[in-house]
């Protein structure tokens, strides 16, 4: 299930960023899986993480099934 990028931002960090810094992440290629643009809002799947420049997922735990 994918939830508005604010309300993500709310259940993953405390205090949450502002949405100008998390569309700067989504360009980034930093939120995993990337969120869907539809309209002016962006759609993030419930369980995405957040992955700096250290921290990238593998792979393998990319693929699904």
């Amino acid at each position: 299930m994918k939830i508005r990028l604010d309300k993500w931002l709310e259940k993953e960090f405390d205090p949450p960023p502002k949405i100008r810094t998390a569309r700067l992440w989504i360009k980034a290629g930093k939120i995993y899986p990337p969120p869907v643009k539809v309209g002016r809002s962006c759609y993030v799947e419930d369980n995405a993480t957040f992955a700096d420049s250290t921290i990238r997922p593998r792979l393998v735990d990319r693929i699904p099934g």
